[in-house]
């Protein structure tokens, strides 16, 4: 059996910057705290082990907050179907929906 299925969807990300400012407010002071202690360690007698430990903080949270940000993305794309021949109309504010400036000579 062939049906021929002829929906179009329509695809709407919905992110904000507000959706994501905590998560990046976290990243800065967990990089902010990392800094410190590694500003404390600097006067002991191996000052490897400073950089050692800025590195690893960044290493572990970088996935973390990579995970926070995919997810966050995820969570605000909308699929709807929509009807063929249905004229949909541009969503306010949406940057993609914006016209490119045209330049005059």
């Amino acid at each position: 059996m062939s049906k021929n299925n002829n929906q179009n969807y329509r695809f709407v990300c919905t992110l904000t910057f507000g959706d994501i400012y905590g998560q990046i407010i976290v990243w800065l002071i967990t990089i902010t705290l990392s800094l410190a202690s590694a500003l404390a360690l600097m006067g002991a007698r191996r000052p490897v082990y400073a950089l050692a430990t800025v590195g690893l903080v960044v290493l572990l949270s970088l996935p973390f907050l990579l995970f926070a940000f995919v997810t966050t993305l995820l969570n605000h794309i909308e699929v709807t179907a929509v009807e063929p021949g249905t004229k949909t109309e541009p969503i306010p504010g949406n940057v993609s929906q914006q016209q490119p400036v045209q330049a005059t000579s």
